[in-house]
């Protein structure tokens, strides 16, 4: 089951850690997050799988900037969060939705003990000016039966910018 607003509040701080926070942000079955002010796109054509590929660093000015569309930017979440409680889901705001926007592509579905900012896949259909800290996606907490394994990946566990694929690494072992 999904956990509502008002039990994602009985749990912040403690099963539930989202920094900063601030209770406004809290919506009848998920919370807000920001977007920081930094991005990454792929410097290459062609992604490989098998490595990592190049990239390069833009930061948000205040005045917003435009994202093109049928490009892919990496972007992440100005809040950290942290549950070993609960699997946490994100998924992007209907109203960045209504833009065009699409804020966290394919990979919103988190892994119980994950702690670190979140890296978002965004991606446009339309142009779209986007500013530094605007609430563009929010997360979800379900709660989990039976036992199981906290996240212990280092790929990308305690991350603190943004997260180009690791994909690589599986391919290392």
């Amino acid at each position: 089951m999904i956990l509502s607003g008002k039990e994602i509040l009985k749990h912040i701080g403690r099963e539930i850690i989202i920094e900063p926070f601030d209770e406004k942000r809290v919506n009848p079955n998920s919370y807000n997050l920001s977007l920081a002010d930094e991005l990454l796109v792929y410097d290459t054509p062609v992604l490989d799988m098998k490595k990592p590929n190049p990239v390069k660093k833009i930061t948000i000015p205040e005045e917003g900037m435009v994202l093109e569309p049928n490009k892919l930017y990496l972007g992440r979440t100005q809040e950290y969060t942290r549950t070993d409680y609960y699997v946490p889901m994100l998924e992007g705001r209907s109203s960045t939705g209504r833009l065009g926007l699409f804020i966290h592509v394919s990979a919103g579905f988190g892994d119980i003990g994950f702690a670190g900012h979140w890296t978002l896949e965004i991606f446009c259909i339309h142009p779209v000016r986007i500013y530094p800290n605007v609430q563009v996606c929010q997360i979800y907490y379900h709660d989990i039966d039976g036992e199981y394994d906290l996240y212990k990946s280092g790929k990308y566990q305690n991350n603190t910018g943004v997260e180009a694929s690791k994909m690589y690494q599986d391919f290392e072992k």
